[in-house]
């Protein structure tokens, strides 16, 4: 499968969820985004608004994080519902890992399904923490995540003793085949890093280097054919969802 620099935009998350970050740091996370039509900006709650001002009309989403990053609380619910009203498009969301390991796999649905109701038809993406988790439990995660509904299974906050692997996202992969789609975050650091979790089957990528990945991905692809490697798990990343090139995204603009 060939990878193009659009189609690579279109796989992105462009991520800026440190808690310092200021106005003018979501002004440039915006102007990256939309300069490079990434698919979204992930941002913290509470700068949804001022991402989705600054991103109208030019087809980026924002991504709302919600219970992040411990998911230890009953208020995701409600961050989703106002993340929706402030114009997020998608929902990030972690989920209650200890009700996981707990073995209340009932508790862990009920989460993530409250986070789908409050979302309002919004894809929302479950962060499962794979770092935390044994292989047997990054399994049940998956059953979790597609019984509560949601969209995607997301591998790592980026805040936590681990990011995202090769090995989980394969594993991800072959746990929800194309029922869910698998998003890899957290120290996806260059462009091999980024094809490798591409190629084991990762349909979105969060990233803090998405500039600087895309500037690897020009010049590679400059001088010939850009493939993942081919492990053959994953859906075709240059689907109607990532190929976006002139399309229009934001919700908010149909309205």
């Amino acid at each position: 499968m060939e990878m193009t620099p659009a189609c690579l935009a279109g796989m992105i998350d462009h991520t800026l969820l440190s808690p310092g970050a200021t106005s003018a740091d979501i002004g440039a996370l915006c102007a990256e985004a939309a300069e490079n039509r990434f698919h979204t900006v992930c941002v913290n709650p509470s700068r949804v608004a001022l991402a989705s001002s600054l991103l109208r009309g030019t087809g980026v989403l924002v991504c709302s994080v919600v219970g992040f990053p411990l998911g230890a609380c009953r208020s995701k619910p409600v961050e989703t519902s106002l993340a929706v009203s402030d114009g997020a498009g998608e929902i990030d969301m972690v989920l209650d890992i200890g009700a996981l390991r707990d073995g209340d796999a009932s508790a862990a649905e009920a989460d993530v399904a409250r986070v789908v109701g409050a979302a309002s038809g919004m894809p929302v993406k479950v962060i499962i923490e794979t770092c935390l988790l044994t292989d047997p439990e990054k399994l049940a995660a998956c059953s979790v995540c597609e019984a509560g509904g949601a969209s995607f299974v997301k591998t790592s906050t980026g805040f936590s003793s681990g990011g995202a692997t090769v090995g989980d996202v394969r594993l991800i992969r072959r746990a929800v085949g194309n029922r869910l789609r698998v998003k890899a975050s957290g120290g996806i650091a260059d462009l091999d890093a980024a094809l490798a979790m591409i190629g084991a089957g990762a349909d979105r990528l969060g990233l803090s280097r998405s500039v600087r990945i895309m500037g690897e991905m020009r010049l590679r692809a400059a001088g010939g054919v850009v493939q993942p490697p081919a492990e053959g798990s994953g859906s075709d990343s240059c689907s109607a969802e990532t190929a976006l090139e002139g399309s229009d995204r934001h919700p908010r603009e149909k309205e």
